[in-house]
């Protein structure tokens, strides 16, 4: 008899946090996976300060790039 896949925690571990996280980046993250990483991020300093550093990078990474798109810009 197969083995039946092993269900996922309701509170995820550090690693899984960073995935979503990363994964965030890209696509908006479904209900669960937010539900998941807020339920982490509440026990969690470490993953609470890197979840507010890659916001903080994406931020800067959008500027960086609306800067380019000014008139006198150097291309």
């Amino acid at each position: 008899m197969p083995e039946s896949p092993r269900p996922r925690r309701l509170i995820p571990n550090c690693q899984e946090v960073h995935h979503l996280t990363m994964k965030g980046m890209d696509r908006p993250l479904n209900w669960v996976e937010r539900l998941r990483v807020r339920s982490h991020l509440v026990i969690c300093d470490a993953c609470t300060r890197f979840n507010a550093q890659m916001q903080l990078m994406r931020a800067a990474m959008r500027r960086f790039g609306q800067d380019d798109d000014l008139p006198g810009s150097p291309r």
